[in-house]
């Protein structure tokens, strides 16, 4: 059944992906909150930066994997707009356009409070938001897709909120970004194993692609785990952390029961494992911001 153009519009903004733009900001924000008072103004336009980027890339990645040939009827994970004909693909990129314009808006009045170095953060955002998937290398035609996730949706994104909050820097920010973006690379780890096929032949070389399904599924693993010890880590050795930090622990049984899924499903069932994951992080985020105010 055809969807509606409100519900075509929502599909190919994928708002299920937009908890790995909200946990960051929101982990930025509790962490700022600690060194000062929190600028309500300030982190509403982090916020509304983050998820217009979030949202920019989810369009041009369905404009341009279509026409890329990447999206077919065979195509395992959610549908696509342009694929399937419910958009034109030149309102689509112009909806690309009116999201990263919106986006741009937000980092201006950010640069109105915390200076050049937001300038290049954002700048940065936007240009790998369109390199994900256009230009002549994209990022997640090269394997180096990964990478670039747990820069940006963990070190950048938390760290950045941190930033234009307190116009510094620490440890635990960064820390924390390291945790939420074992968490959004993930989703994306996921993401790469349902669609290795697909992607192998539409010459998208994740490292699902390259190293095989038994590598994207450890990576998974790892992931996970390395952002559970993380939390344990800081908060038994870095100065004035606190037990705070051991809150998303709380998440333990069911991180364990993600990962057994990870090694159990394949196909379009790993698209609720997926969900899973993106939900988990948010989870993450928010037990881990409650522990750091209330500690």
């Amino acid at each position: 059944m055809k969807p509606t153009a409100l519900q075509a519009w929502v599909l190919a903004a994928r708002p299920q992906t937009l908890t790995i733009s909200v946990a960051p900001v929101l982990l930025g924000a509790a962490l700022a909150s600690q060194v000062g008072t929190l600028s309500i103004p300030i982190f509403s336009a982090a916020m509304l930066g983050a998820i217009c980027i979030q949202i920019g890339t989810n369009l041009y990645n369905d404009y341009a994997d279509f026409n890329k040939g990447a999206d077919g009827p065979d195509r395992l994970g959610p549908l696509r707009a342009c694929a399937n004909g419910w958009l034109p693909p030149r309102q689509v990129l112009a909806a690309v356009v009116i999201t990263f314009s919106i986006a741009m808006a937000a980092g201006a009045y950010l640069v109105a409070a915390a200076g050049w170095p937001v300038v290049v953060i954002g700048l940065a955002s936007l240009a790998c938001g369109i390199a994900y998937t256009g230009g002549p290398w994209p990022l997640a035609y090269l394997g180096v897709a990964d990478l670039f996730v747990f820069v940006f949706f963990g070190l950048v994104a938390v760290g950045g909120t941190y930033f234009v909050l307190t116009n510094s820097l620490s440890l635990s920010a960064m820390l924390g970004g390291a945790i939420l973006g074992c968490l959004a690379t993930a989703v994306l780890a996921v993401n790469n194993l349902r669609d290795r096929d697909g992607d192998r032949n539409a010459g998208k070389k994740t490292l699902a692609v390259r190293y095989g399904e038994a590598f994207a599924r450890g990576q998974y693993a790892f992931l996970i785990t390395v952002a559970a010890l993380l939390v344990v880590l800081v908060a038994l050795f870095v100065p004035g952390a606190g037990v705070g930090w051991l809150a998303p622990l709380a998440l333990a049984p069911w991180l364990v029961q993600l990962v057994r899924e990870a090694f159990q499903l394949d196909g379009r069932d790993l698209n609720g494992l997926l969900k899973k994951t993106a939900i988990a992080e948010l989870a993450f985020s928010a037990l881990l911001s409650a522990g750091i105010v209330l500690t």
